[in-house]
Formats: C-alpha cells, structure tokens, sequence
C-alpha cells in the first residue's frame, strides 16, 4: 500500500518537474523537442515500473490512477524523428504544386491532404491560399511554427485525443493552420475522419483518409490577446464505430503503440523576410533533389545501402570562388556518372553558402549549356514520360539558377547554374547508359551469344542521404571464357590452350571487367560543395583474363 502510494507521488512529482522546466522558445524557429519524461512523453524508468508490474490490494483509486496512467504510456509519442534538410521544403512544395496551371486544385490534392468532396465549405480553399503563399518567393510568404510537445492519447471515452503545446509567439495571433503530416505510408480502408476542438475555427472539422493521405489540413482559432502559451486538444473520432481500430493504426504506430505517426506543425502568413541568397541556394538543392528523384530510372535492387565514404578516393576538393577554371571545365566536360551527396547534413544545412567566380568565357559556356542541355531533357521527359511535376520542376531550377545578361551574375547564382549544368548532364548519362544496357541485354538473348562473356548491367544501392541518384549501375562481366577468348591477352590463351591440353587442375581463364570508369561525388554541406572522385567503380569493358 505504501509502496503504491510513494509510486503515484512519484508520478505526480515528474509531472510538476515537467511543468517548471519547460523550455522557453521563441515563436517561428526550428525547435528541438524536450528531451526531459513526462507522463504523455516519452516512457521514463519509473514508468516502466509502474506499468510492468501488479500490486495487490490496491484501493479502487489507486487501481484508476495507475489504469490511466499506463493507458495513455502505450499512446505516448516517439523522440522526435531525424529530419532531412528538406522536409519542410519538401511540404512547401506540396502546397505549391497543389494547383495546377489552371490555378485549379488538381484531382490528386483532394486525395493527397485528405480534403472531402461534400457541398459547402471545403478545406480546399485554404489550401488553394496556403499553395499561392507557397508559391511566393520560395515560400516566403509562410512561417513554420513547431509545437514543443506533441501526444496522442486515448481518454475514458476511447476517443483519440491529439494533444499539442505550442509556443509562445505573437504570429499565433493571426490565422493558424494545422498542418498534420504523416511519417509512415497508410494501410487500411479508407476512414472519415472528424477533429472537434475549442482551438479549431470552426469547432469540428473532416478529413477523408485514404492510403494515398499525406498530409491534413486544419483551421486553427486565433490566440487570445495575452494568452502568452496555446495548449491544443483536439478530439478525433470517425463516424463509423467499425472504422475505429483503422483510426488509431492512421495515428500511431500499429507495431508499437509507443511512437504517433504524425508530425504536426503550424503555418502561419506572414511574419517573414524576403528570401536571402542561400535560403534561395537551399530552395535550389531541395528543388534539385526532388526533380533528380522523379526523372532518374528508379531500378530498385535488393542489395543493402553502401557507404560511399567505403569506397577509395582521391582527396575532395572545394567548389568555391578559388576553385581553378581548368577544375571546373574539366568537371563540366566529364562524363563519368556523378552523384549528389547530403553526407554531412545537419540542422545547419539550410544555411548553406555556395558561390563561384567564373571568368566571362566560362560563364558564357555554363549559360549555353544550360540552354543546349536543358532543352534535350525536356525532350527526353516527354519521350520517356516520367514523373508529371518534372517539367515544371525544371522550369523552377532554371529560374533559381537564372544568370542575368545584362548584368554582373551574383556568386550564388553562377554556383547553382553550374550545379544545375552537371545535374542535367547526369540525368542525360543515365539515359543514354540504359539504352545501351537495353541493346546489351539484346544481345545477350541472341542464340550463341548469351554465354560469351560480356557486359551486364549490375546496379547497387547507395547510403540513404543523397539528392540522387541513390542508386549506381556499376556492371559486371560474366559469360564463358571458351576460345576464341574475348578481349583476350597472351596469358589467358597460352592459359586456356595448356587446360584444353588435359591439364584440368589450373584456373581457366575468368571473366572480368578489363576497364573502368570513375563515380564523381559532389559533397553538400553547411562548409559548401566538394567533390570527390571515386576511381574504378564503373566496369566498362570486359575480357578473358
């Protein structure tokens, strides 16, 4: 008895803990979840304790207490997830390609922020107002606030309960919208789903859930004057009891019930500055990676990530304003296969600088090429009709990345051109290279000639963190090596004549790659842009060796 009431103070006292120091943060600012338990945070060892064990003769309140208190651990919220650098972005441009060139919602948005086709008021003028926001200098028209607490509980009722603590910050003054982003893909029929809050404008609120669902939008009620801090709970239920269980696996984990599939944010209009130079260069690179992932071929092969960092290189060096102009007419006039790499991303990313200094006759070649270059893979977009945003994504690159002509073009914007230069060049490699691997598998099927050693198409997984591509062809030999020898020197034939002499117990002459060519690595950081060569990883011959 003792022990359980010392256990129920012990409870109370973290939560009191938990009330005194919460961290004071400032409105409008990336912030770093509280790492410090709480009774709806994460599960502290007392918790586990309490939860992990039975006690006789607990008084009828003592079993309530302790029954609540472990029913709403199994619904507490995972430690915040790691954020790639563009994740926020990435949800910009959701908004903004949210309404097509008809400055019409497309029929794929409805779907997408869960927004229900049913007569009256629709959430969809809000987001058509979020998605011209979006649109405005590269997003400048938004603010991203984010909640210091998040929590999904279940109450006595068995209702969810979506519980957040906000900030203080005079932009929740203003018009905020609930923006609910979901982490992991959606499995289950589709569910109706109805939020009910005091800190929603209006009160009650629907979304349509569907597997194809990423994100939910919902319009906050503006801050009371004085209210220095917002505690939002906002109930979720569906209208069909059957649909519950499919409700709660949307919102949090079904393999653990320890972690909420949601991250919510706010975006608030207003309150910002025009874009600076190297949020602009940021824009850029998240743009860059999000039109290299949805026009390079996505072979997806079962083979565990590679480190590229593994692998043997020469020593990086800098794309800068000192870089040499024979480095970088020797970068652009390459043809190896390059990848653009987040390895060293952080927090600090977006804050990311990147200038050249190129001389009139190198700058006047980045801006034809850009044009030359860039006209073949729109061609190319249209032939192999991949991805439906990419054309418009390119047209976004080729704005950020524009070099005035009448002028003096910034640092910053001959450093994207370049980048943009030899990101369309690898998308050209990677189509002309799988052409050619289709003529090789051709010719493989030719009868007598898909056992003579040759060329085949290998490809090989990446490490997650890169812009694109993320994955690498790098080929590989296989085929006889039966005369007449293929690519062949004097020592595989004297080789293979003395073992077709009856001399069975030496090696026969193998198959291997006999060329090679290098993988070039563009390395972006928060220090700026290197590159690094990765030598002999392409095979691009092959012989009898």
């Amino acid at each position: 008895m003792l022990l359980v009431d010392v256990l129920c103070c012990g409870v109370l006292t973290l939560c009191w803990i938990q009330l005194c120091v919460a961290p004071d943060v400032s409105g409008g600012q990336q912030l770093i979840q509280d790492q410090s338990p709480s009774v709806t945070g994460q599960t502290t060892h007392l918790d586990v304790f309490v939860c992990s064990r039975i006690f006789p003769g607990l008084r009828p309140d003592q079993q309530e207490f302790l029954l609540s208190f472990c029913k709403k651990q199994t619904l507490a919220p995972a430690p915040g997830p790691d954020r790639a650098p563009c994740y926020v972005d990435d949800i910009f441009a959701a908004l903004r390609e949210s309404v097509g060139n008809s400055d019409e919602l497309t029929a794929s948005s409805f779907t997408l922020f869960g927004i229900c086709r049913s007569p009256g008021i629709s959430p969809g003028s809000v987001l058509h107002a979020l998605s011209q926001k979006a649109s405005t200098n590269q997003g400048s028209g938004l603010t991203v606030v984010h909640p210091t607490d998040v929590a999904v509980e279940e109450d006595d009722r068995g209702t969810l309960v979506l519980r957040l603590d906000l900030p203080p910050s005079p932009l929740l003054a203003l018009t905020p919208v609930l923006l609910l982003v979901f982490e992991n893909l959606l499995t289950g029929d589709d569910v109706q789903a109805t939020f009910t809050s005091h800190s929603l404008q209006p009160n009650t609120q629907s979304a349509c859930i569907s597997g194809e669902t990423r994100y939910i939008l919902l319009t906050g009620e503006p801050s009371a004057e004085g209210d220095p801090r917002q505690n939002w709970r906002i109930g979720i239920e569906t209208t069909s009891p059957d649909m519950k269980p499919n409700l709660k696996d949307f919102f949090t984990d079904e393999k653990s019930r320890s972690k909420i599939n949601i991250t919510p944010l706010l975006l608030v209009s207003g309150g910002t500055s025009p874009s600076s130079a190297s949020s602009q260069t940021f824009s850029f690179l998240c743009e860059l990676k999000r039109f290299l992932c949805e026009v390079l071929p996505q072979d997806q092969p079962h083979s565990p990530h590679i480190q590229l960092n593994s692998l043997l290189s020469s020593p990086p060096l800098s794309l800068g304003p000192s870089s040499s102009e024979a480095f970088l007419v020797g970068l652009m006039n390459s043809s190896s296969p390059t990848v653009f790499s987040f390895t060293g991303w952080s927090s600090a990313f977006s804050e990311h600088h990147g200038q050249l200094a190129l001389s009139p006759a190198l700058l006047e070649e980045v801006r034809r090429r850009l044009e030359h270059i860039g006209m073949q893979v729109v061609e190319l977009i249209k032939e192999e009709a991949v991805g439906e945003r990419s054309t418009e994504r390119m047209e976004r690159l080729k704005q950020l990345s524009e070099l005035p002509t009448k002028e003096p073009a910034p640092g910053e914007s001959q450093y994207r051109a370049f980048l943009l230069v030899k990101a369309l060049q690898t998308v050209l490699q990677a189509y002309k290279l799988r052409v050619g691997l289709r003529t090789t598998r051709a010719e493989t099927t030719t009868p007598g000639r898909a056992s003579v050693c040759g060329l085949r198409s290998l490809t090989v997984s990446l490490e997650k963190y890169l812009v694109g591509p993320n994955t690498a062809v790098i080929n590989n030999c296989r085929g006889s090596c039966a005369f007449p020898l293929v690519n062949t020197i004097n020592h595989a034939v004297l080789l293979n004549s003395h073992i077709e002499g009856g001399n069975s117990d030496e090696r026969a002459p193998c198959c291997v790659p006999v060329a090679y060519e290098a993988l070039e690595v563009v390395d972006l950081n928060e220090d700026g842009a290197f590159l690094s060569v990765k030598p002999d990883v392409i095979a691009k011959e092959c012989g009898c060796r």
